[in-house]
């Protein structure tokens, strides 16, 4: 395992390297590093902006993370014209670096800290809509109940997890909270979390999966009420019909 001082180490010497490159025109901490919310277990997020020869930048500091730093594996992630390559290392450190054109080295999030060069602003993500997140609420409960007449067990777990996932995002939307990847659901009021305990599924048998959609169901036309009272009305009969459990 990594340790703080390590990590540390490698990110300094990684920023070194990168302002003595003259195609990286910007670099800014994200993530953890640059909200003060790091900790023991928090990854390096680099976000560089590159002004010429990105494609081989990115190959160069690729082959350098395998040659000299322990890389094991990597894996990419595209948003518009910027890759963030993932890199993981063998002391189990996790490294994040964003190639941007410079003209996409711009905070898309508030964690976001320029170490050199000048930040371009950013057209922000767009946050879900709830009514997308209800629709797919809807139909994550119609497959959960399919699936379980179907005895397919863990396609059913599948289902219900992602009609919990909705309700969770849902709830992240009204109290202004990141939606996305989970990074809210801890910081929702325990008086929300609590009764999605009950929503796990604990066993993959059709008793156990029925009893988990009727109590997810349950949670989710709470949240569906919050925001829209009446849709929540005309979902309410005909979603709680697909689970004995409600």
């Amino acid at each position: 395992m990594f340790t703080p001082s390590e990590r540390s180490a490698l990110r300094d010497q990684l920023i070194a390297e990168a302002r003595a490159d003259a195609r990286i025109t910007g670099l800014a901490l994200t993530g953890s590093g640059a909200s003060g919310s790091e900790d023991e277990w928090s990854d390096i997020d680099l976000y560089l902006g590159v002004g010429t020869e990105l494609p081989v930048v990115l190959e160069e500091w690729t082959a350098r993370m395998y040659a000299e730093h322990g890389c094991v594996a990597h894996l990419d992630l595209r948003v518009r014209r910027t890759t963030y390559r993932v890199f993981f290392l063998a002391s189990t450190l996790q490294v994040d670096v964003a190639f941007a054109p410079a003209s996409e080295f711009g905070a898309l999030g508030p964690a976001f800290r320029t170490v050199f060069g000048e930040a371009v602003e950013q057209a922000p993500f767009d946050r879900p809509l709830p009514a997308d997140l209800i629709g797919m609420g809807w139909l994550y409960a119609l497959h959960a109940r399919s699936s379980i007449m179907r005895g397919k067990g863990w396609q059913a777990e599948h289902m219900i997890s992602g009609l919990r996932d909705q309700v969770l995002m849902l709830a992240c939307l009204r109290h202004d909270l990141p939606a996305g990847d989970g990074r809210g659901y801890h910081l929702l009021p325990p008086a929300l979390l609590r009764p999605l305990e009950g929503c796990l599924v604990r066993a993959i048998d059709p008793a156990e999966l029925d009893r988990a959609l009727g109590a997810t169901i349950q949670v989710f036309l709470g949240e569906v009420a919050a925001v829209d009272p009446s849709l929540a009305s005309r979902l309410s009969a005909p979603l709680r019909e697909l689970s004995l459990a409600t």
